[in-house]
């Protein structure tokens, strides 16, 4: 088969609404998540230097705010962000539910 096909809500959510779809769709040069976040979530913050991995963070819906190596980035709907390997990274929701596509890569 050419083609791999999986609704999000059908993949079990890990701890607090994150999706991961690499393996089931599998992918094997980059990771896509999708991220359900309720309002005044805060996730880990981490890196990814060990990696190599960047990531961009699309923000679906809602109003989020990234910090990356300190710097809080204000996001709202249709915003996206890169975030280097090196970069710390840490999500704070706003006061309304928020949708995020995560993907990364190598």
């Amino acid at each position: 088969m050419a083609h791999t096909k999986v609704n999000y809500q059908d993949v079990e959510a890990v701890g607090d609404g994150l999706h991961f779809l690499r393996e089931p769709l599998g992918c094997e040069q980059f990771g896509i998540s999708v991220l359900e976040c309720d309002p005044g979530w805060t996730g880990k913050e981490h890196a990814h230097v060990d990696r190599e991995h960047e990531e961009v963070y699309l923000l679906i819906d809602g109003e989020a705010t990234v910090t990356v190596n300190g710097d809080d980035v204000a996001m709202e709907s249709g915003d996206a962000l890169r975030i280097p390997p090196e970069a710390t990274r840490q999500i704070q929701n706003g006061d309304t539910e928020s949708l995020f596509v995560l993907t990364g890569a190598p």
